[in-house]
């Protein structure tokens, strides 16, 4: 009883499947749908704007082993998430899985570390979103926005300080959240179909620069492949592919908000694995190809830009010019929709995590009319608008990765005792090869947590303690597992 206090699988099947008396969210998402949103929040940042810079400060065109390694941790820890979400299908993604095996303070744990995931990084792309936005008005519209209203007013100076930039407000970057958050007030089906549209869009324009970028490969750009290393831990050599794995694992973060809304998908059991493990599949291939070209046609060292595809197409010459276009319109849809399914997986999170005592019960209010969590929506929306108003994209970037590596280890581990603990419970989606995936996916995740830089740790461990100040002073207190335990009930 108390800090490890577990929700059944029972109570959780019957809240899933709205048995338990209480608002449930509408089911309407099926296997391509999952996919989809899978792929809509996967390709964004790490395409059009992390692949240049991990490769010219890391790796080099060893950028594509970083990939590698990075999928890889991705596909042990999909494996993991696939046999939770289809045996618990209901919102709230790690933090669900976790308070079935692990007990409620590391639920918590991981709820407040998924907060990173999903809420900073909509923010975060947002502001990118910006950037790309703001570019492609001047260029072929003749538009130019003023610096003062498209920019964060507060940059980093070095790795802690934040020194004012003589900006007033990013409001791009808060308009598109503005926008996005409304959307998803309405309804998770509407918001789908406009993830759909956006993934079909972005996805075409990245098979036309790979299709058409090899054709202007310069093949002296790969030499060396693996760059040698200057001395300095990541920077080059081997160390700077595991460094640059860590970083980029940013643009692998939104195969699991497939597991977010699990509760909305119409058959869980078989939909949710394949939403997770596809958008997965598809991503990682697309993320190799694209970065071989992009250090191909241009230099490596010469992609550390906010626009790395603009300047690989534009080393190509007047043979590609006529998709300079395209890969703004791409990267303005490709940005949005990672930020639009950011913002659905939030929300859930605060759901579910209300409804078990542990936030304030505002946070799991269901709107009567379209069936979604308005409130926490709203408050999701609100927040990232101010953060992606107010601060610059290389604040939070690498914290996000580590948010979400850190989530990825926690529900590795779930498995492994929960195989142990309850080897008979049905599993409609079973791991292989456990214990090895498992084990495989802790230390694969562990070894690129080690590779970001101490500063992100240090925010981490700060960010953790907030949050276990919150819940020591609310969420104990309100928890309804522990006051079912102990009234000697069942909740």
């Amino acid at each position: 009883m108390g800090l490890l206090s577990k929700k059944s699988l029972e109570l959780l099947m019957r809240e899933a499947d709205g048995t338990g008396g209480e608002p449930t969210l509408k089911r309407t998402l099926g296997a391509v749908n999952l996919t989809l949103l899978g792929i809509g929040a996967i390709i964004g940042a790490g395409i059009f704007v992390l692949t240049g810079t991990a490769a010219a400060q890391y790796a080099g065109p060893a950028i594509v082993l970083s990939f590698v390694l990075a999928g890889a941790g991705c596909l042990f820890a999909g494996l993991c998430y696939a046999e939770f979400a289809s045996m618990i299908p209901i919102a709230g993604s790690a933090y669900t899985y976790g308070y079935a095996t692990l007990g409620e303070l590391v639920a918590w744990i991981i709820g407040w570390d998924l907060i990173l995931e999903y809420l900073f990084a909509a923010s975060t792309v947002a502001v990118g979103w910006s950037g790309y936005f703001t570019s492609f008005l001047r260029d072929y519209t003749g538009i130019n926005l003023p610096a003062a209203l498209t920019n964060a007013p507060f940059n980093v100076e070095g790795t802690h300080t934040l020194v004012r930039s003589g900006a007033i407000l990013n409001l791009p970057a808060m308009f598109l959240v503005a926008i996005l958050t409304t959307l998803l007030v309405v309804g998770i089906q509407e918001s789908a179909r406009l993830n759909n549209i956006i993934v079909f869009v972005k996805v075409t324009i990245v098979f036309l620069v790979i299709g058409f970028g090899f054709m202007y490969v310069t093949p002296s750009n790969w030499e060396p492949f693996i760059p040698p290393n200057d001395g300095t831990f990541g920077h080059y050599g081997w160390s700077g592919i595991v460094r640059a794995a860590g970083v980029i694992f940013f643009a692998y973060i939104g195969f699991d908000a497939v597991s977010t809304a699990a509760q909305e998908a119409k058959n869980p059991q078989r939909d949710l694995p394949i939403g997770i493990l596809g958008s997965l599949t598809i991503c990682t291939v697309l993320y190799i190809l694209m970065a071989r070209v992009m250090t191909g046609v241009a230099h490596y060292s010469e992609l550390n830009v906010p626009d790395p595809v603009y300047v690989a197409i534009a080393k190509a010459g007047p043979g590609l010019e006529w998709l300079k276009p395209l890969i703004g319109l791409g990267a303005i849809a490709g940005l949005a929709s990672v930020v639009l399914v950011m913002l659905l997986g939030q929300p859930r999170i605060f759901y579910a995590m209300s409804r078990d005592g542990l936030l304030p019960p505002v946070f799991g209010k269901v709107h009567p009319k379209f069936q979604t969590p308005y409130v926490s929506t709203i408050i999701t929306g609100a927040v990232a608008m101010v953060v992606a108003g107010l601060f610059p994209i290389g604040l939070l970037g690498e914290l996000v990765s580590i948010g979400t590596l850190l989530a990825f280890v926690i529900v590795s581990a779930g498995v492994l005792v929960l195989r142990y603990r309850s080897p008979n419970l049905h599993r409609p989606f079973r791991t292989p090869l456990v214990p090895l995936v498992p084990i495989l996916s802790i230390l694969i995740c562990g070894y690129m947590m080690s590779g970001l830089p101490g500063d992100t740790w240090l925010r981490l461990l700060i960010w953790l303690a907030l949050g276990l100040a919150i819940y020591f002073l609310y969420g104990r207190r309100h928890s309804r597992v522990q006051a079912a335990e102990r009234a000697g009930t069942q909740y």
